[in-house]
């Protein structure tokens, strides 16, 4: 079941992660999330080669295309729904990408602090 009006962590409307590749939950470009959404795929991340390097090394191939899903495979720069656990893992690996609070899910809150959010925010600095 979908929010009628998604927000972002500042109350906002939720804005636009990613059309190239479409990412989400929903797989509608937003970074939205339900009960379904065990791994709540909240936080908009710029992919850096670092964080899918990581992301690797963890079991989750973003990188390799995977046409079987639709799905053509990360590369730097791209924008992408990252579950928030998986976020807050990679910093304490130090391989964080940075993000986008605007388009950022506020249920990512209920995993990472806005303090921190803000440190990797690409929207703001």
């Amino acid at each position: 079941m979908e929010m009628d009006d998604p927000v972002n962590v500042f109350g906002e409307k939720l804005e636009i992660c990613g059309q190239d590749p479409v990412t989400g939950f929903y797989r509608d470009g937003h970074c939205n999330t339900c009960e379904q959404d065990v791994g709540s795929h909240t936080v908009c991340i710029e992919a850096s080669k670092s964080f899918l390097d990581y992301s690797k090394s963890k079991g989750n191939d973003l990188s390799t295309p995977r046409p079987e899903f639709g799905f053509n495979g990360l590369k730097p720069g791209d924008s992408w729904c990252v579950c928030a656990a998986r976020w807050l893992e990679a910093v304490e690996g130090n391989a964080a990408p940075r993000l986008n609070l605007k388009s950022t899910h506020i249920k990512a809150l209920d995993i990472i602090p806005m303090d921190l959010l803000k440190k990797y925010a690409a929207d703001l600095n």
